[in-house]
Order: structure tokens, then C-alpha cells, then sequence
């Protein structure tokens, strides 16, 4: 099985985070999946961005549900970049894209877009939170999703197993081979995050990982240079 390279918001360690200047560099860059993070504005909108807030990120302040999509698409996300929502990510790269829900409203309108636009296939659906992707079990059943975790222990396993996720996507810094053994023993997948040194990367190839997230173009060349 091939090592994948996930770009992280894109490439986010050279371009402003899930924007659609990120996605397009990751692309260019190579990387075999796009991941970008989806919450719901006010009027409905699948827009891309990490935080809650849009503080962090942009020229703006305040919670992204507080604001319409016309209102979110006034502000800087970086370099002169707009927010994007999902469906132009969808055009602007041909990529498969890992979507992380973190508002657990979003998994409805994720899955009516990934029908309507025919797709399956194309886009993973990845999520901190269990509820999110049980839901879309139901909604999108067939389509792979990943559990993501921080903190964790042996029994985030079973409770990837428990929502029908077919991938683990969890913090290198707290794996072990046991755990990797039992998620591969599982029929799980392990991705490790965020892998943005060379030692991360001998350390996920060490532990027999599927694939590792990286914000750094570095990482794909060298997972190419020693495939």
C-alpha cells in the first residue's frame, strides 16, 4: 500500500490556511489528498475555514454562524484571499479532498452537496466528533470517513469501528505501535498529524502508518525521493 501525503488546509506551512491559493499549491505540490475543515454560516453555507471564529484567520472578529456568506466574503483570509465555501474547492482542484466537519450541523448539508455533485468517490468525509459521522453513515452510506483525535486512548479503535469509519487520523506525537497494530488488526487505516519534520516522518514510517498530514511541500518531496 502506497504512503499517502495529506495537505493540511491546503499546504498551510506556505499559504494562507484552506484557502482556494493553499489548495491550488498543494495541488502543484502534489500531494495525494487536499483536507480542508467546513462549518455553517448563517444562511447555510458550507464555508471553509478551521475555527469557530474567524479571528484567528482573518481581518474580521466574531463567530462564523454570526455572519452571512455575503458578509464572511468581505473579509481578508490572507494575502488578499476570500473564504471559499466547499463547492469551489470542488472546482478549483481536481485533488480528493478529506472534508472535516466541525460543526456537526454542516454533515446534512456535506452530504446533499456530495450527492448533487455527484461526488462519491472524490471526497472523504473526516471528523473529531462520533455523531457527525454516524450521521453520515446514514446519510452517505459507502462513502469513507475518518475518526480524527487529539487525546485519545486503545479505545478509540472501537469507536471507529462503532460509526463505520474505515481510517484513524490521530496526533503522531501519542501513537504507539500497539495502537497502530490494533487499528491495522481492525481493518483500519492510521494517519498521523501533523508530520512537518523529517524526524515525524521517520517516526510514521517507523510505525508503519497509511499516511501522514503535513502543512509543508518538504514532506511530499521526501516521501517521493524515498518512496
Amino acid at each position: 500500500m502506497s504512503f499517502l501525503t495529506i495537505g493540511h488546509r491546503g499546504l498551510m506551512g506556505v499559504e494562507p490556511e484552506n484557502t482556494l491559493r493553499s489548495f491550488v499549491r498543494a495541488e502543484h505540490e502534489g500531494v495525494d489528498v487536499i483536507e480542508l475543515d467546513l462549518h455553517l454560516s448563517k444562511d447555510g453555507a458550507l464555508v471553509v475555514m478551521h475555527d469557530a471564529h474567524v479571528d484567528r484567520t482573518t481581518d474580521g472578529c466574531g463567530p462564523i454562524a454570526d455572519r452571512t456568506l455575503a458578509e464572511l466574503r468581505e473579509l481578508d483570509a490572507g494575502q488578499g484571499e476570500r473564504i471559499p465555501v466547499f463547492e469551489e474547492v470542488v472546482d478549483a482542484v481536481r485533488a480528493p479532498l478529506q472534508a472535516e466537519i466541525k460543526d456537526v450541523a454542516a454533515a446534512r448539508v456535506l452530504a446533499e452537496v456530495v450527492r448533487t455533485r455527484d461526488l462519491v468517490g472524490r471526497v472523504d468525509i473526516i471528523s473529531f466528533h462520533d455523531e457527525a459521522l454516524a450521521a453520515i453513515r446514514e446519510l452517505l452510506p459507502g462513502v469513507p470517513t475518518a475518526l480524527v483525535a487529539d487525546f485519545y486512548g486503545a479505545d478509540v479503535v472501537e469507536r471507529a469501528r462503532a460509526v463505520g469509519a474505515s481510517t484513524l487520523s490521530l496526533n503522531i506525537r501519542r501513537l504507539t505501535l500497539e495502537l497502530v497494530e490494533q487499528a491495522h488488526a481492525a481493518d483500519l487505516k492510521v494517519l498521523g498529524w501533523t508530520v512537518n519534520t523529517h524526524d515525524h516522518l521517520r517516526l510514521a514510517r517507523g510505525l508503519g502508518l497509511d499516511g501522514a498530514v503535513t502543512d509543508h511541500p518538504e514532506i511530499r518531496r521526501a516521501v517521493r525521493f524515498t518512496a
